[in-house]
């Protein structure tokens, strides 16, 4: 009996995730990955997804929400963003960070 109160959230755990649009790529800067920890965070309408890239500068997340979105990443003390689509399925987006003047830019590879 106990056991059929453990299986349970867990099958209902990977079915939220199941419907969840999975949001992943990599971030670089002069051809190189950014560094590990920079945070990336997904804003779609009042609902917020963040995540911290890696050592190769890939990001990986889960958006509940599905639509127009904008993803940005926090680096260097600023934060700059770019509109994205969050969908039921997987989308990769590799950006690129660009310094221009004094302020970065994202944009896809």
């Amino acid at each position: 009996m106990r056991c059929k109160y453990l299986i349970l959230p867990m099958i209902l755990g990977f079915a939220v995730q199941s419907f969840a649009g999975k949001i992943y790529g990599s971030i670089t800067e002069a051809g190189k990955p950014v560094a590990q920890g920079v945070k990336v965070e997904v804003a779609c309408g009042s609902d917020n997804y963040s995540a911290q890239t890696d050592q190769y500068g890939a990001f990986n997340l889960f958006a509940q929400a599905q639509g127009k979105c904008t993803l940005k990443v926090s680096y260097q003390g600023q934060t700059p963003s770019i509109d994205i689509s969050s969908f039921e399925g997987s989308t990769q987006y590799d950006l690129i960070l660009e310094k221009q003047g004094a302020n970065y830019t994202l944009k896809r590879k």
